[in-house]
C-alpha cells in the first residue's frame, strides 16, 4: 500500500513529515506556532490530497492532516461497523501526542461527520464543514441503507481503480475542463482498500450529523459548493440552521462558492483557504 510519503513524491514532502500515533493511525505533519488546522478527508479520499490546500493556509500554522483508520497505512479500527465517535476517538489519541486538543478542525465530507463528533466529545477551537455529510441514520448494525450498500456493492463488483474511473467524475464540477485534477482525484480514489472502506461506510450509514452539530458549542464555518451534487447546498443549508438553533453557542457562517463542485478545496483551492484564514482569525480573537 502506499504511504503518505509515496503519494507525495511527484510533489514535494517538504514541510511536511509523515507520522504514525500510538494507535497506529499515520499522518502528515508540518509544524507550526500559532493555530493548528486538523484536516480530514473524505470516503474516497486520503490526507495527501490537502497538501496543496495548506500551502494556501497561513506557513505559520501547524498542520495535521491524516490518512483515516483503515486508509492508506493506518490501521483500520477494531469495530467492524464504527459510528463518528469511534473515529473521533481516534483522531483524539493522535491529537493528544501532538498536544493539539483545541485545534480548529476541518472536516470534507465524510470527514465532516468525524469532525463534529470530535468537536462534541473533546472540544475544539473552532469546527469547518466543507461539502458537509449528513449521514443516513441507521441504527449501528442494523439494515444497511440503500444507497450505503450500493456503495459496498461498487466496491466489491468493480474495486478501487474500477470505482475511482466512475466516481471521479462525478466530484468534480465540468471535470472535462480540470484534467490534472482529475487525474489526481482519481488516482487518490484507486488506492481505497479494505477494510477502511467498509467502515467508512457503515459510519456513514449510521452517521447523525445534525445532533453532532446541535451538541457543539464551537463557532462553525460551512462552506459547499453551489455545483455540488454529492452534498448539495440544500444540504449544507440544513446544517446552517443546526449551527444556528444552538444555545449559546458561538458564531456560525455559511458560504457558497460558485463553479465548485464536492472536492471544493481542490476546485476553489485559494476562496477556501481564505475563508479558513479569516474564521481562524476571528476564532483566535483576531
Amino acid at each position: 500500500m502506499n504511504s503518505l510519503a509515496d503519494e507525495l513524491k511527484e510533489t514535494t514532502l517538504e514541510p511536511f513529515r509523515e507520522r504514525t500515533a500510538r494507535n497506529g493511525v499515520t499522518y502528515l505533519h508540518r509544524g507550526g506556532e500559532e493555530i493548528c488546522f486538523v484536516l480530514l478527508h473524505g470516503i474516497g479520499s486520503r490526507g495527501s490530497s490537502f497538501v496543496s490546500f495548506a500551502d494556501a493556509l497561513p506557513p505559520s500554522a501547524e498542520i495535521v492532516a491524516w490518512d483515516a483508520p483503515g486508509y492508506g497505512s493506518s490501521a483500520p479500527l477494531a469495530q467492524a461497523w464504527p459510528v463518528a465517535a469511534d473515529y473521533a476517538a481516534a483522531l483524539a489519541v493522535l491529537l493528544d501526542e501532538l498536544g493539539d486538543s483545541r485545534a480548529i478542525v476541518v472536516g470534507h465530507s465524510l470527514g465532516t461527520l468525524i469532525a463534529t463528533s470530535y468537536a462534541r466529545n473533546f472540544g475544539a477551537q473552532g469546527l469547518v464543514l466543507m461539502s458537509p455529510a449528513l449521514g443516513h441514520g441507521a441504527p449501528q448494525g442494523g439494515p444497511m441503507p440503500e444507497a450505503a450498500q450500493a456503495r459496498l456493492d461498487a466496491f466489491e463488483r468493480l474495486g478501487a481503480a474500477g470505482l475511482a474511473k466512475s466516481r471521479a467524475l462525478q466530484l468534480i464540477h465540468e471535470p472535462s475542463a480540470k484534467p490534472d485534477l482529475l487525474t489526481e482525484v482519481s488516482r487518490t480514489l484507486a488506492t481505497m482498500r479494505q477494510p477502511g472502506y467498509g467502515q467508512a461506510v457503515r459510519m456513514l450509514a449510521s452517521g447523525r450529523l445534525l445532533d453532532d452539530v446541535a451538541a457543539t458549542k464551537a463557532a462553525c464555518l460551512i462552506v459547499c459548493g453551489e455545483a455540488d451534487s454529492i452534498t448539495p447546498p440544500s444540504m449544507a443549508m440544513r446544517v446552517h440552521a443546526a449551527c444556528r438553533a444552538r444555545a449559546n453557542a458561538a458564531e456560525t457562517c455559511l458560504r457558497l462558492v460558485p463553479n465548485a463542485g464536492h472536492m471544493i478545496y481542490l476546485e476553489a483551492r485559494e476562496v477556501v483557504a481564505a475563508e479558513l484564514r479569516n474564521f481562524a482569525a476571528k476564532a483566535q480573537g483576531g
